[in-house]
């Protein structure tokens, strides 16, 4: 399924105010289509200078997967949370990732932006890929990655996974993009009831509004 700044995926509600909502879902009609409805979503909401993302995978076969399709976007800076990465090389992950929702915050809410030639590069969206397994500890002193768009690839089974990877990967003011196949629609509405958590259609303005 093609994803552009023209076409909406799907109708939106007519009763929905999108400014207030911060968590969406993108239907994907067959499992084959998924990477490349991602590479479409992806293309779309890099055109945000410096935007941080977060996509979150179940297993290592699904992060592989994403990650050998996505390593050379020229619009894409792009990192891996693996489980057996040295402790100091998740140190360094971790702490490039925060420096890039540093610059974005800075470019974004305060206003400052680096007009070098050389910096260019720093202008490139940068993903951070995980798994459940490898998400930033908390409870041991890591920071959460704090990303603006946090992506499940892989919709979580249980609402307390989908709770933990908002805790751990998303700013206060990020958003959520669930991609969802076939039959997940019903862990969608279990995770959006138990939750009180609304999951709206995700909207043709979707780059407008991050």
């Amino acid at each position: 399924m093609a994803i552009d700044a023209g076409e909406a995926p799907f109708p939106p509600s007519q009763n929905s105010h999108y400014s207030q909502s911060r968590h969406f879902y993108l239907a994907v009609d067959r499992l084959q289509f998924k990477m490349e409805t991602l590479e479409d979503l992806l293309g779309l909401v890099s055109r945000r200078p410096c935007l941080p993302i977060v996509v979150c995978c179940s297993t290592r076969d699904e992060l592989d997967f994403v990650c050998s399709t996505f390593s050379s976007l020229p619009f894409l800076s792009l990192s891996v949370l693996y489980s057996d990465l040295a402790e100091s090389e998740r140190a360094h992950i971790l702490e490039k990732f925060q420096q890039v929702t540093t610059r974005w915050s800075q470019v974004n809410h305060v206003g400052t932006e680096n007009e070098d030639e050389d910096g260019k590069d720093e202008q490139r969206s940068h993903m951070i890929v995980v798994t459940d397994a490898c998400l930033p500890l908390l409870a041991s002193g890591e920071s959460p990655l704090s990303g603006h768009l946090l992506i499940n690839y892989e919709l979580p089974a249980k609402k307390e996974t989908y709770m933990r990877r908002m805790a751990t990967c998303l700013a206060a003011d990020g958003f959520v993009i669930n991609m969802v196949v076939g039959g997940e629609v019903v862990s969608l509405k279990g995770i959006e009831e138990s939750s009180g958590i609304l999951i709206q259609e995700m909207p043709m303005q979707i780059l407008d509004i991050l």
